[in-house]
């Protein structure tokens, strides 16, 4: 439960370091994979965004069976 939480803490923070700051890619493996033209940069944005929304979901649905199943 506790998990899903955190990986979408971590993956919503990644998408704004990204979003913010597109260029860490090419700083960080020295490459500039989409020849500057900041496409991949918007799709990573996109991927850990939607990333962070499916860990925050699947954390929200344990914690909703749980109650249910404790209070059942």
């Amino acid at each position: 439960m506790i998990v899903e939480f955190v990986l979408a803490a971590m993956f919503g923070v990644l998408a704004v370091v990204t979003a913010v700051n597109s260029e860490w890619i090419e700083e960080v493996f020295g490459i500039d994979p989409d020849g500057g033209s900041g496409a991949l940069e918007w799709a990573i944005v996109a991927a850990f965004g939607v990333l962070a929304l499916v860990a925050a979901g699947l954390g929200t649905r344990t914690v909703v069976l749980r109650a249910r199943s404790s209070s059942a």
